[in-house]
């Protein structure tokens, strides 16, 4: 049975630690200062952003594994559950932990826009790779926000927290940004494995049981969450996976037309559950419907 630390607030993934905290709802942790620290599988209750400067440990998130070596960024949402199970041994650690609670959101425009922040929904094997630079950043932030905890708190301390909190959460979307750039290859690469992967859906008539692929359906076969597939394809194509998927689905469509299907054949050989579906569909991206896009062709 899996021993497993239940963070419900940010007090006790520093009890854990032997860190002592100054904020009910905000924690920041400098590993050197607690280390060695035994591992620990964390179900976590409270936001997490984690990184280490060195450290040569596997973790296990969700379904994968990530290999920790330099300057890598982890983020975890309350309901996730990370790390690695406690088995005895001590390790040192540099780097940073930024905690907090929900709570400490609340009545903040924040509050509203976490979600937005897809990176919390990524798979820990695409963890935020970071530069020099963007370190020095990461480090000079959280030693900003240990020195506003260790202050006497007033009436604003909670909403500079909050400030800062996402002042963090801004800087890793930019570095996420700009690994999907430096990683083009890659992406490129997944772009190819992305357009077989739906040819050969059609080919093996997986629409006839399953309908038309979903990005989920894509994201899980190319091994990724679907939340880093979708910012990826975005970033490569400037379009979002979903209308990537109907964009060529819709050229299919065109091309059963044009060898002289009728609209409901081609619906029901495509896995349209009506050929309604299907004409509003094609109506949506094409400014035209199916059967002016027939009367077009057999006047061309």
């Amino acid at each position: 049975m899996s021993k497993i630390l239940k963070i419900r607030n940010v007090s006790d993934y520093s009890h854990y630690l032997g860190h002592a905290d100054r904020h009910p709802l905000v924690s920041v942790i400098d590993y050197a200062k607690v280390s060695p620290i035994r591992h620990s599988l964390n179900n976590y209750g409270v936001y997490g952003i984690f990184f280490h400067d060195e450290a040569d440990i596997d973790l296990a998130y969700g379904c994968g594994k990530y290999d920790y070596k330099k300057g890598t960024v982890i983020c975890v949402a309350p309901g996730q559950i990370g790390g690695k199970e406690d088995n005895g041994e001590q390790v040192m650690l540099t780097g940073w932990a930024l905690l907090f609670h929900p709570d400490i959101l609340h009545g903040a425009p924040l509050e509203k826009t976490i979600k937005n922040y897809s990176f919390f929904d990524y798979r820990v094997n695409e963890a935020l790779h970071m530069t020099d630079e963007e370190h020095d950043i990461f480090v000079s932030l959280m030693q900003q926000i240990r020195d506003e905890l260790q202050k006497r708190h007033d009436e604003l301390q909670d909403t500079i927290i909050v400030g800062y909190i996402e002042l963090v959460l801004n800087f890793c979307q930019r570095f996420y940004n700009r690994q999907f750039i430096t990683r083009k290859l890659e992406n490129s690469d997944i772009l190819m494995k992305f357009d077989s992967l739906l040819r050969n859906y059609f080919e093996e008539k997986k629409q006839l049981s399953l309908g038309i692929p979903t990005v989920q359906y894509c994201a899980d076969k190319l091994c990724m969450s679907s939340n880093y597939f979708g910012d990826m394809i975005k970033k490569a194509t400037g379009d979002t996976a979903s209308n990537y998927i109907r964009q060529y689905v819709i050229q299919r469509v065109k091309n059963e037309l044009a060898s002289g299907a009728s609209i409901t054949q081609v619906a029901d050989e495509l896995g349209f559950e009506y050929p309604q579906h299907l004409s509003r569909m094609f109506k949506k991206l094409e400014g035209l419907t199916p059967s002016e896009y027939c009367d077009r062709l057999s006047k061309s």
